[in-house]
């Protein structure tokens, strides 16, 4: 499970099995039927979601929203354990596709919605069984002072370390995925032709950069942190990450050509104690208004096209997904890499013992 957002609340944890499970469920051994067990990635992005969308939609229905941490072990171990102790998953969207392949997931009721209209959201986000509730992506960023004379506009840019010196990073397998598109963009393939990806291709384009390479970063804060300390002056990350420090005023900045547009998800599990309420949940997540809200604060972008004209220019500018984003960008094919992970893996894992 990658950590796009700030560390996951260690205080509340899912009951597996025979696990021991954490005082929170324990002390709702019957679940009230008001409400809504959700799977978050944690730390500011609950108070981000509580602040626009969970109290809201109380609110508005009387449902309470409860969020927990979870890996994607734990997820796939409940439903094996048929112990499902939550009702809506939102994660990664290759983790819920994982889900949906073993039949665990809910078909997500679109002809139902009230507040939301299934049409308005981007089609290649909107599934039978999972639909996004925002893209994020990763860039290019480097140290502006650094590169005061000229910055990378281009992995192959940032593979030519003759011409843009200096101590780089680039992603881990443990963050989610390695940055193997980047690799293939570095050697020359089209962005329109990354999939299937050709690892062999890949990883020999990794060995050219690799000297350069300070650390594989296997979470969004150690990239931000490595970036932020000039421990590197360029380096994959995760445009959130980027544009927090940007805005607290680091002399940081990214480009948009060839950044890789990835997708969080909202899927039901079929056999959750509150399917409608979940239900409920993501229609009202989704709807325009809400949407803009959460996505400007996430620094993320929305997935109901209705939502981006809620935003300021500056805001749509840098918004992943967006009419700019989508021209200069791709997005990252989870199937390929869910089809691949164990390949994948121990490839990588061979490559980085070389």
């Amino acid at each position: 499970m990658s950590d796009r957002f700030p560390t996951i609340r260690p205080t509340r944890r899912l009951l597996l099995g025979t696990a021991l499970a954490a005082p929170a469920l324990l002390a709702h051994p019957a679940r009230a039927a008001g409400e809504v067990i959700v799977r978050t990635p944690g730390g500011t992005y609950d108070d981000v979601m509580r602040r626009h969308v969970y109290d809201p939609f109380t609110k508005e229905t009387g449902i309470v929203v409860r969020p927990v941490a979870a890996t994607a072990s734990k997820l796939l171990a409940m439903f094996r354990a048929n112990n499902v102790e939550l009702d809506l998953i939102d994660t990664g969207d290759g983790q819920l596709l994982t889900l949906e392949r073993m039949g665990a997931l809910a078909p997500i009721a679109y002809d139902k919605w009230r507040w939301s209209k299934g049409e308005d959201i981007t089609p290649e986000v909107r599934r039978p069984q999972r639909v996004a509730n925002f893209v994020y992506c990763t860039v290019l960023g480097y140290n502006k002072e650094h590169f005061a004379s000229g910055a990378p506009n281009s992995w192959a840019d940032f593979w030519n370390a003759g011409k843009f010196a200096g101590p780089r990073m680039l992603s881990d397998m443990a963050s989610g995925s390695a940055n193997l598109e980047f690799a293939l963009l570095a050697d020359g393939v089209p962005k329109d032709q990354l999939y299937p990806i050709d690892i062999d291709r890949a990883l020999k384009s990794m060995d050219r950069i690799r000297p350069q390479i300070r650390r594989f970063w296997d979470t969004g804060a150690l990239s931000a942190q490595m970036l932020s300390d000039k421990e590197v002056v360029a380096g994959s990350i995760w445009n959130g990450r980027l544009q927090v420090l940007i805005d607290r005023g680091a002399p940081l900045a990214y480009t948009w050509n060839e950044h890789m547009i990835q997708v969080q998800a909202l899927g039901i599990f079929k056999d959750a104690q509150n399917v409608q309420g979940a239900q409920q949940l993501i229609d009202f997540m989704l709807q325009p208004e809400v949407q803009a809200k959460y996505s400007r604060d996430l620094i993320y972008g929305p997935t109901n096209m209705k939502a981006f004209p809620l935003l300021t220019a500056e805001e749509r500018a840098r918004a992943p997904g967006g009419e700019r984003s989508m021209q200069t960008g791709f997005y990252q094919n989870a199937t390929w890499w869910e089809d691949n992970r164990d390949r994948v893996n121990r490839t990588w894992s061979r490559w980085l013992q070389r």
